[in-house]
Protein backbone atom coordinates (compact mmCIF):
# COMPACT_ATOMS: atom_id res chain seq x y z
CA UNK A 1 0.00 0.00 0.00
CA UNK A 2 1.33 3.51 -0.63
CA UNK A 3 2.74 5.18 1.95
CA UNK A 4 0.75 7.90 2.11
CA UNK A 5 -2.96 6.76 2.01
CA UNK A 6 -3.84 5.68 5.99
CA UNK A 7 -6.92 2.81 6.24
CA UNK A 8 -9.66 4.70 7.58
CA UNK A 9 -12.00 3.62 10.11
CA UNK A 10 -15.10 2.29 9.07
CA UNK A 11 -18.56 2.02 10.10
CA UNK A 12 -21.59 -0.42 9.06
CA UNK A 13 -24.03 2.38 8.55
CA UNK A 14 -26.77 -1.02 9.83
CA UNK A 15 -25.73 -2.34 12.51
CA UNK A 16 -23.14 0.68 13.82
CA UNK A 17 -20.07 -1.82 13.85
CA UNK A 18 -17.07 -0.37 13.25
CA UNK A 19 -13.66 -1.99 11.38
CA UNK A 20 -9.90 -1.08 10.76
CA UNK A 21 -9.42 0.85 13.94
CA UNK A 22 -8.80 0.42 17.94
CA UNK A 23 -11.92 0.38 19.77
CA UNK A 24 -12.82 1.59 23.34
CA UNK A 25 -15.55 -0.98 24.74
CA UNK A 26 -17.74 -0.30 27.53
CA UNK A 27 -20.90 -1.65 29.21
CA UNK A 28 -23.23 -0.56 31.41
CA UNK A 29 -25.28 -3.11 33.36
CA UNK A 30 -28.16 -2.94 35.34
CA UNK A 31 -26.21 -2.76 38.64
CA UNK A 32 -24.20 0.66 37.41
CA UNK A 33 -27.57 2.21 36.81
CA UNK A 34 -28.55 2.73 40.42
CA UNK A 35 -31.15 5.47 40.92
CA UNK A 36 -31.70 6.00 37.27
CA UNK A 37 -34.80 4.49 36.90
CA UNK A 38 -38.37 5.38 38.78
CA UNK A 39 -39.18 2.22 40.10
CA UNK A 40 -36.59 1.36 42.29
CA UNK A 41 -38.56 -2.50 43.05
CA UNK A 42 -38.60 -3.54 39.96
CA UNK A 43 -35.00 -2.22 39.20
CA UNK A 44 -33.60 -4.15 42.26
CA UNK A 45 -35.44 -7.48 40.43
CA UNK A 46 -33.56 -7.36 37.80
CA UNK A 47 -30.32 -9.37 36.85
CA UNK A 48 -27.47 -6.70 38.16
CA UNK A 49 -25.36 -8.14 35.43
CA UNK A 50 -27.43 -7.72 32.62
CA UNK A 51 -26.23 -5.64 29.73
CA UNK A 52 -28.45 -2.12 29.11
CA UNK A 53 -25.93 -0.53 26.70
CA UNK A 54 -22.60 -1.21 25.22
CA UNK A 55 -20.26 2.32 24.01
CA UNK A 56 -17.75 1.34 21.57
CA UNK A 57 -15.46 4.71 20.72
CA UNK A 58 -12.49 4.60 18.37
CA UNK A 59 -9.23 5.08 20.03
CA UNK A 60 -8.26 8.59 19.05
CA UNK A 61 -6.17 11.19 20.45
CA UNK A 62 -7.92 13.21 22.92
CA UNK A 63 -6.16 16.45 22.41
CA UNK A 64 -7.30 20.11 21.98
CA UNK A 65 -9.33 20.15 18.75
CA UNK A 66 -9.41 16.29 18.27
CA UNK A 67 -12.84 14.99 18.07
CA UNK A 68 -14.22 11.33 19.52
CA UNK A 69 -16.60 9.02 17.27
CA UNK A 70 -18.29 6.17 19.05
CA UNK A 71 -21.54 4.44 18.70
CA UNK A 72 -23.99 3.47 21.81
CA UNK A 73 -25.96 0.21 20.93
CA UNK A 74 -28.97 0.41 23.83
CA UNK A 75 -30.64 -2.97 24.02
CA UNK A 76 -34.78 -3.05 23.99
CA UNK A 77 -36.35 -3.36 27.33
CA UNK A 78 -38.00 -1.76 30.20
CA UNK A 79 -37.23 -1.69 34.32
CA UNK A 80 -40.92 -1.85 35.36
CA UNK A 81 -42.73 0.19 33.27
CA UNK A 82 -39.84 2.54 31.98
CA UNK A 83 -37.99 1.98 28.92
CA UNK A 84 -33.87 0.99 29.02
CA UNK A 85 -32.12 4.18 28.00
CA UNK A 86 -28.68 5.24 29.07
CA UNK A 87 -27.65 7.05 32.34
CA UNK A 88 -27.36 10.52 30.03
CA UNK A 89 -25.28 13.28 31.33
CA UNK A 90 -24.19 17.10 30.45
CA UNK A 91 -21.03 17.76 29.28
CA UNK A 92 -17.76 18.98 31.75
CA UNK A 93 -17.54 21.56 29.12
CA UNK A 94 -20.73 22.67 29.34
CA UNK A 95 -20.34 24.62 26.26
CA UNK A 96 -19.70 21.61 24.15
CA UNK A 97 -22.18 20.46 22.03
CA UNK A 98 -22.69 16.86 20.25
CA UNK A 99 -24.14 15.16 16.74
CA UNK A 100 -26.17 11.47 17.08
CA UNK A 101 -26.79 9.89 13.90
CA UNK A 102 -29.48 7.45 14.03
CA UNK A 103 -28.14 3.76 12.65
CA UNK A 104 -30.47 1.14 13.38
CA UNK A 105 -33.87 0.38 15.76
CA UNK A 106 -36.43 2.75 17.10
CA UNK A 107 -35.71 5.48 20.47
CA UNK A 108 -36.03 9.04 21.75
CA UNK A 109 -33.15 11.41 22.42
CA UNK A 110 -34.16 13.45 25.47
CA UNK A 111 -32.44 16.89 25.53
CA UNK A 112 -32.62 18.70 28.74
CA UNK A 113 -31.68 22.19 29.44
CA UNK A 114 -30.27 23.33 32.97
CA UNK A 115 -33.63 25.15 33.63
CA UNK A 116 -35.45 21.60 33.12
CA UNK A 117 -36.63 22.60 30.10
CA UNK A 118 -36.87 19.24 27.87
CA UNK A 119 -37.69 18.06 24.81
CA UNK A 120 -37.54 14.41 22.76
CA UNK A 121 -36.44 13.54 19.33
CA UNK A 122 -37.17 10.47 17.49
CA UNK A 123 -34.38 8.39 16.73
CA UNK A 124 -34.11 5.88 13.42
CA UNK A 125 -32.20 4.92 11.12
CA UNK A 126 -30.68 7.95 9.06
CA UNK A 127 -32.01 10.75 11.75
CA UNK A 128 -29.56 13.30 12.67
CA UNK A 129 -29.26 15.73 16.02
CA UNK A 130 -27.56 18.52 16.61
CA UNK A 131 -27.16 18.65 20.29
CA UNK A 132 -26.08 22.01 21.61
CA UNK A 133 -24.07 23.19 24.28
CA UNK A 134 -25.68 23.45 27.80
CA UNK A 135 -28.42 20.14 26.93
CA UNK A 136 -28.01 17.12 29.16
CA UNK A 137 -28.96 14.21 26.97
CA UNK A 138 -29.86 10.69 26.81
CA UNK A 139 -30.86 7.99 24.72
CA UNK A 140 -34.23 5.55 25.57
CA UNK A 141 -34.82 2.29 23.51
CA UNK A 142 -38.82 2.14 22.34
CA UNK A 143 -38.74 -0.57 20.19
CA UNK A 144 -38.34 -4.09 19.84
CA UNK A 145 -34.67 -4.14 18.48
CA UNK A 146 -31.59 -2.69 19.85
CA UNK A 147 -30.98 1.34 19.03
CA UNK A 148 -27.71 2.07 17.69
CA UNK A 149 -26.62 5.65 17.41
CA UNK A 150 -23.33 7.08 16.46
CA UNK A 151 -22.00 10.08 18.30
CA UNK A 152 -19.33 12.73 17.66
CA UNK A 153 -18.13 15.10 20.34
CA UNK A 154 -15.04 17.35 21.31
CA UNK A 155 -12.28 15.60 23.40
CA UNK A 156 -12.29 17.77 25.55
CA UNK A 157 -15.99 17.86 26.67
CA UNK A 158 -15.86 14.98 29.39
CA UNK A 159 -18.90 14.26 30.80
CA UNK A 160 -20.96 15.22 33.89
CA UNK A 161 -23.31 12.63 35.52
CA UNK A 162 -23.62 13.81 38.79
CA UNK A 163 -25.05 17.25 37.54
CA UNK A 164 -28.57 15.88 36.90
CA UNK A 165 -29.12 14.93 40.50
CA UNK A 166 -32.77 14.11 40.78
CA UNK A 167 -32.48 12.75 37.15
CA UNK A 168 -34.22 14.30 33.41
CA UNK A 169 -37.46 16.26 33.87
CA UNK A 170 -39.48 13.58 31.54
CA UNK A 171 -39.39 9.90 31.73
CA UNK A 172 -40.74 7.41 28.89
CA UNK A 173 -42.86 4.66 30.10
CA UNK A 174 -45.20 1.74 28.24
CA UNK A 175 -48.65 2.31 28.97
CA UNK A 176 -51.76 0.37 27.70
CA UNK A 177 -49.56 -1.39 24.95
CA UNK A 178 -48.41 2.68 24.41
CA UNK A 179 -45.39 5.28 24.72
CA UNK A 180 -45.96 7.89 27.01
CA UNK A 181 -44.13 10.65 28.09
CA UNK A 182 -44.21 11.95 31.72
CA UNK A 183 -43.24 14.71 33.61
CA UNK A 184 -41.55 14.54 36.75
CA UNK A 185 -41.12 17.90 38.59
Amino acid sequence: MDPFFKQPSLVDWLTGAFTHHPLLRKSTTTADLAEIFADGAAWQNMDPKQVIYTVEVLDTSAAEGALFTGVTHLNPGKVGDEFFMTRGHYHARREQGEVYFGLRGKGLLLLQNEEGGATLETVSPGSVHIIPGFTAHRLINTGADILSALAVWPAIAGHDYAALGQGFSLRVKEIDHQVKVIRYD
